[in-house]
């Protein structure tokens, strides 16, 4: 009865119409009315949620903010009760093979979905990545020294063996245990619970990803990746929007933000994220391969604490190749422990380099003539040198000191190492134009001749021949004696002028300038005394400020007055 006079009203009443019955007040919602909220069928648990309270069910483990359905009939009635979902949204909500959100009605508009992470799984219902519901890998029982594995989508299954491989704790982590170990600082941080927000700096391939997630995943935070080669600056401020959204409701969820390579942000561009990380509104863990003190603005580094990532040491990436072909279950017999330390070697540190090597090897090994001598063969290597990165000035800083030591065989690695990763010879000679006035000097003043004409060899002869005229200049300079007066002549001249006062001195008159009539008559020049018209150029006559007339800035010694406590006698 109720139920037909409702009916009745749809069309002059608003869309929810509540009906006084004997026992309780039950609002009637129409579902065709575009007032109503979104709701949907949980991915997980197939109950009925708001759409925008989706990810917090979720994440409570699909408990809180269940819509029951109530009967609007007597007990004992056999009329359905009235339902949220139109028989669109029922049929989505029963198949368990679709994720997607969707609506109640036609006329809804989808509200797209964020490009998050999955969130942490209910208490109990966690597994490691690989683990199948009936506890085996590739249809064989699993051994109980093997992690356990979750059945592999199919997005999973193209992915390359390093992400496949990822680790899901921190004790999986290798060669970070300063960080991640049992008391390292991270492990500490995440336990007690305070997580700054973290500028991660390291290699490609030491973990930077990795620890994000897993930090993220230990908190329990709202966790969002973003990269700075596919995100402007709207959608991070929209995601600004949002964590404050999350951080000032019910549930009051903390975000971290995972910015991979935030050194590819603009200064502007980085600027962005000052306000949000100083207020505590996210909480920013920034991967990057460059060094932050060039490459992040100075206001962001004094909000973020910086965390340096080491290189994998030959060890490290052996356990995790040795992990993976357990995981994988290869029994190849080419891939021995040699063969993996012959990766590790060949990777320098880059655990993603050492797992890509090894899948390759695992395809090659299945083959029944191939061999362990087929497989390093095939597999060849690139030098890992980034012309734009730290390795591009390390190395050239290391060759510049190899010359200045008079070590002609390091100097030549360094030189090789070089050319071979294809290094512009012009900038190697660049340097050594430098080389030949900083370090030389006056003791051999032939070298300076010698590097602009090798400079010039390589702007005219280009590779590979110009690496011998190279080779000429470095073996040159590491041979000739060294001197750096005139080079710590100017410092000290340079350091001077940071004393208050010193770099606005009046220049004596007489050596002042006399272009016209007036200054001439102003006394500019006029005692000047012209060396050449005097008995071996010699007069006496005051160059310098008065105020700084006693003191020396070009030394006598070659070198400095150091001893090197680490020389021993007679070396």
């Amino acid at each position: 009865m109720y139920r037909d006079s409702a009916d009745a009203l749809i069309g002059v009443f608003s869309p929810v119409i509540v009906i006084t019955c004997a026992t309780a007040l039950k609002p009637i919602y129409l579902p065709n009315k575009p007032s109503l909220p979104v709701m949907v069928a949980c991915p997980l648990c197939n109950k009925h949620v708001e759409q925008r309270l989706i990810n917090e069910h979720i994440d409570d483990g699909c408990q809180s903010h269940v819509i029951e359905q109530q009967q609007n009939d007597a007990p004992g009635s056999t009329h359905k009760p009235h339902s949220f979902f139109t028989p669109a949204a029922k049929r989505a909500a029963s198949s368990s093979t679709k994720n997607a959100i969707t609506p109640t009605t036609p006329t809804s508009i989808p509200v797209p979905r964020l490009a998050e992470r999955p969130k942490t799984p209910p208490a109990g219902t966690k597994r490691s990545f690989g683990e199948t519901t009936d506890g085996q890998i590739n249809g064989e029982p699993r051994s109980p020294s093997l992690p356990k594995r979750t059945r592999l989508s199919a997005l999973q299954k193209a992915a390359p063996l390093a992400e496949r491989l990822r680790p899901t704790s921190l004790d999986d982590v290798h060669g970070q245990q300063g960080l991640v170990g049992p008391n390292g600082l991270l492990r500490n941080l995440i336990e007690a619970g305070k997580i700054p927000s973290l500028i991660l700096w390291g290699g490609p391939g030491t973990g930077k990803t990795t620890i994000a997630r897993l930090i993220a995943n230990a908190s329990g935070a709202r966790f969002v990746e973003i990269n700075s080669t596919s995100t402007g600056v709207a959608e991070v401020k929209r995601l600004f929007a949002e964590a404050l959204q999350e951080l000032q409701g019910v549930s009051q969820r903390k975000t971290i933000i995972f910015c991979d390579e935030i050194h590819r942000f603009s200064k502007s561009q980085q600027d962005v994220f000052l306000g949000p990380v100083e207020a505590g509104q996210v909480t920013l863990i920034a991967a990057t391969t460059e060094n932050p003190s060039f490459k992040v603005i100075n206001a962001l580094t004094s909000r973020c604490r910086i965390i340096t990532l080491s290189k994998l040491e030959d060890d490290d990436l052996v356990k995790i190749l040795e992990r993976a072909l357990a995981v994988e279950n290869c029994t190849s017999s080419l891939l021995d422990t040699d063969m993996l330390r012959y990766f590790a070697s060949f990777a320098d540190g880059d655990a993603r380099v050492a797992l890509n090597l090894l899948d390759l090897a695992m395809s090659l090994s299945t083959k029944p003539s191939i061999t362990a001598a087929d497989i390093k063969k095939e597999l060849t290597r690139t030098l890992v040198y980034d012309r734009n990165g730290d390795q591009h000035y390390d190395t050239i800083s290391a060759l510049h000191k190899s010359i200045r030591g008079s070590n002609a065989d390091a100097a030549l690695y360094y030189l090789a190492r070089m050319l071979k990763s294809g290094e512009d010879p012009l900038y190697i000679a660049r340097r050594l134009v430098v080389v030949a006035s900083e370090d030389v000097g006056l003791a051999d003043n032939t070298l300076l001749p010698l590097a602009i004409a090798t400079y010039t060899a390589c702007e005219k002869i280009g590779m590979p021949e110009c690496r011998i005229n190279l080779a000429h200049a470095v073996v040159a300079l590491c041979h000739a004696p060294k001197s750096t007066r005139s080079y710590r002549g100017l410092a000290n001249a340079m350091a001077a002028l940071d004393e208050p006062g010193i770099a606005g001195l009046p220049i004596p008159i007489h050596l002042r300038n006399a272009p016209t009539k007036m200054m001439k008559e102003m006394g500019y020049g006029a005692e000047y005394k012209y060396n050449p018209d005097y008995v071996e150029g010699r007069v006496h006559q005051e160059y310098l400020p008065e105020r700084i007339r006693a003191v020396k800035f070009l030394e006598d010694a070659d070198f400095g007055t150091k001893v090197d406590k680490d020389l021993t006698e007679g070396r």
